[in-house]
This record gives structure tokens, sequence and C-alpha cells, in this order.
């Protein structure tokens, strides 16, 4: 069958030469349930719209479909200078960004942060703490002693956050391990510029975004053929620009239908019923020992958090189904600890020639304790294959379904995250099931091309602080909810 996936492995001595056939079986088995062909792609692809259109109508559905308020793309005539904060999955950052004279231009400095596993499952206090004083901290150090009230604030959250207006955001539910009492069903910035005022901070929040709307704009600011916004990383997600009489749950407000809007899919909630994603029994087992059983059944199959997950889990059920088939001998221990692989090891393992497996040799002996023989380090390379290679292929399926909803026949697709960024072959794998989704002939380019994209949480955090500005100057006051702090700010 064409383009399942990366053809199989070669050994030093020929196709798995050395590989025992009990283990060459197990391997099979691998390969048949993680391999997603294109008419499988397909369904799910289809299955996609009806969500996506589902999360837009008054009933709603599993995607959540948030409008974001933000009303249009950039035209280049956005100045100025802004903050933008970027709470992530692993890290925080603090930014300024000038936009400059010629479109499309823009230079920043920037600081990054460890966001700290225990604050993870902490207190809500301790996290607007902890996310202003980096805040603080980068102020300090950039601009001791100066006025900063008129310095607007885009502040990526990139969660899933219900927003009737731009610069306020209910929280719907944590993503991405974080487990936080207290803050899900509330309003997310109250607290933060409480915390701000306390610290000393005049700082006023124009803008919550995603990270993904912020990819949408920062691109198009660049490039006006970007006309989706992807993350593919800790968690996966995607926005685009919808004409507001294309969604029924705003209809109320009376708002002109062609209008346009950025919506914020929050797609890793696709398929949480289970009707048409592939499921194995390690989707299922991550599903059911997660914080969260029954939702984000989407990004826990194709999200850098839960790769190394479910490379752990196969590996282990293969030693605890048949003893002695693999690391015979060996203290395994270690293979046990939920988690303690991430996507990061099977991008090490991918990036290894096949000469050897010398790279895949000492990964495993650094993580696990083990040391593979070279049939299992065959295995070990095919296995993480397989996982990548189906990762890629079903983020594929929701940018398919944002064309096919649109009717997008070429775009350019901006795209972030460090699975995109850093794991070998997932961009070309992604290509390759776009390709077969949307049926393209073998010698046509490819009329959707993802690309790495502009920096969303940072330039485009500060582009939407600038538009919404502008939007309430001009008295379009749609979707904005704090007309004191504009005042201030304009």
């Amino acid at each position: 069958m064409v383009g399942i996936g990366p053809k199989r492995p070669r050994s030093r001595k020929g196709s798995f030469a050395d590989v025992p056939q009990n283990l060459l079986a197990e391997i099979k088995h691998f390969e048949d349930i993680f391999t997603v062909g294109a008419a499988k792609l397909k369904q799910v692809s289809d299955h996609f719209v009806k969500e996506l259109e589902k999360g837009l109508s008054v009933e709603g559905g599993n995607i959540p479909m948030n409008v974001t308020w933000v009303m249009g793309y950039p035209d280049g005539d956005e100045k100025g200078t802004f903050l933008a904060l970027d709470m992530g999955g692993t890290n925080m950052r603090v930014c300024e960004i000038i936009l400059g004279e010629e479109k499309g231009s823009f230079d920043i400095i920037q600081s990054k942060y460890r966001m700290p596993e225990e604050l993870k499952t902490g207190t809500a206090e301790e996290l607007w703490e902890y996310i202003a004083d980096c805040l603080k901290q980068f102020i300090e150090y950039h601009h001791e002693n100066q006025e900063l009230s008129k310095l607007p604030l885009g502040f990526t959250f990139s969660y899933p956050a219900t927003q009737d207006y731009i610069d306020h955001g209910i929280l719907q539910r944590w993503t991405k391990g974080f487990d936080i009492d207290g803050v899900e069903g509330q309003d997310v910035v109250p607290p933060l510029e409480a915390v701000l005022k306390k610290r000393g901070l005049p700082i006023k929040i124009a803008a919550l975004i995603n990270d993904t709307t912020g990819t949408l704009i920062a691109s198009n600011y660049t490039d006006p053929e970007m006309k989706i916004g992807c993350i593919f990383g800790t968690g996966v997600n995607a926005a685009y620009m919808e004409n507001v009489g294309s969604v029924p749950k705003i209809a109320h407000m009376g708002l002109p239908p062609d209008m346009p809007v950025a919506i914020n899919c929050e797609y890793g909630a696709f398929d949480n019923e289970h009707i048409v994603l592939p499921l194995t029994k390690y989707d299922h087992i991550i599903d059911r020992d997660s914080p969260r059983p029954g939702q984000q059944a989407f990004e826990k199959m194709t999200a850098g958090l839960y790769l190394g997950e479910i490379f752990r889990l196969a590996l282990l059920d293969l030693l605890e189904c048949q003893p002695g088939l693999i690391f015979k001998g060996q203290d395994t221990s270690k293979l046990e600890k939920p988690y303690i692989l991430d996507a990061s090891v099977l991008a090490c393992i991918e990036e290894d020639p096949y000469e050897n497996l010398l790279e895949t040799r000492d990964v495993i002996e650094k993580s696990l304790g083990i040391q593979p023989t070279q049939a299992e380090l065959e295995m070990i390379r095919r296995l993480a294959e397989l996982i990548g290679t189906r990762a890629a292929r079903l983020s594929a399926c929701g940018v398919a379904a944002i064309c096919k909803k649109k009717n997008i026949q070429s775009c350019h697709v901006g795209a972030d995250g460090s699975v995109f960024t850093k794991y070998p072959h997932f961009k070309a794998r992604g290509a390759q099931a776009l390709r077969e989704i949307l049926d393209w002939a073998p010698d046509e380019k490819d009329k959707v091309s993802i690309m790495a994209a502009e920096d969303g949480s940072g330039v485009g955090a500060a582009l939407i602080a600038a538009l919404t500005l502008k939007r309430f100057k001009a008295g379009n006051l749609a979707g904005i909810r704090d007309m004191g702090s504009m005042k201030t700010l304009v």
C-alpha cells in the first residue's frame, strides 16, 4: 500500500536478518496496529469536518471552536511596542516586540523561564504569582524606573478558554498535564492583573490569545498565503479565520455575516467518543490513567506529551506478555515508571542512521538502564518510526478538515511546536498524508503546504493587541469588555 508509513528498516545484513522469528511477529503486530492507511485518514477527516461544524453550532460539541474576537488579519500598518506573555505547557516566555515601519518587520527581546512541574498541580495563587514574578524580572532588567502604564500586554494562554471578550477568558479545562484547582470555570485575567498590581506593575492585558491564533496572525503578517495556524507540540491545535455568518452560536449578536473572526478550534478534543480514531490498547491506557479521562482523545494520540508514553507502554506490554522475549536478564524497573520517556527519545532514535544504531543504544541505556541487543535495537527503531508516523499522519487530518470545511483549494499553513520543529520526518509524513486525504494527482505540487510559522506566542500576541487597540480607536467594540483599560492604552 502506498504512503502508509516508512519502509521496513534494513539491518546490516538485510531486512531484519538478525531478528528472531518471535520478535519479528511482534514487530508485524505493531505495524498492523499503528499503521493508518489513506482510507482511514479520509474517514477521520470527514468526521473531523462534521465535528468542526458542530462546535460552531449553538449546541456545541467536543471541539469547542472558541470565538477569539480577533476580527481579521493585520494589514501592515500596526506599529508600536508591546509586551507578550506566553504560558505554554513547558516554558514561560516574556517578550517585548517592536512592530516596525515596514510590513512584516519586527524586533523582539525575550526571556524564557521553565514552568516548574510542581506548579502544574499546585494552587492558583502560586501560578499567578510565578507568572507575575517572571514578568517583573523581565521588566526590571529591561525597563528599570520607566513608566509602563501605556505598554499593552498580549497574554498567550494556550489552554481552552471561552471568550465573550478578547481581553478576558474563562478556562474550560486544563490540558498539557496541568491540574490546578480553582481555575477551571474562572476568568483568568482578573487574578493575574490583581497580582501584577500588587507587584507594582501597572500593566493592562489588551488581549488574551491562544498560541494557535497568534501563530495564524503572526504568520499571515509575513505571508498573506497563511490561512491556518497550527501547533504540533506538547499539545495539538489549530486556528483559522471564519465568517461570522458561519458561526451560529454568536448569531444573536447581530454582527455582519461577512465579518471575519478567528476561531481557536481546540481540536485536541476531537473524537472523544472514540468513533473513528484508530485507537490501540496503549491509547486506552493513556486515557484511563490521565488526569482527564475521556477528554483530548486526538491530542493523546498525536501530541509530544504522549508519544514517549505510547512507546513505553508498547515495550512494557512485550515484557509482561512474553517474559524473556526482550531485555532478558536485565533490570527493567525504570520502564515501569509512567512518562519516563518523552518525545525527544523517539526523535533521537529516528535520527539515528541504520548502519549500527549506536545512538539508539546509548539513549535507551541512558533513559532506561537497559543494554539492547542488535535485534532489540531493530525492533525499537521500527516501533519509534510507527508511533511517529501515526502521529504525523493523524495530525494532517485536522488541517485537511479545515481545508475541506472552508473549501480552501490551496494555502500555506503556519506550524509551530517542538514536534513540528524537532521531530524527524514529521513534516514530510504530514505532507504525504495531506496528498492522500485531498486526492492530489501524483504530478501535482503540494497545494496546501505546512511550513514553519512565525513566533505566534510572541509576535502574534503583540499583533493581536495592536489590532484590538486599532479596533477600539475605530469604534468597533465587538468582543471588547474593559473599555476603561483600553482608553488608558490608546
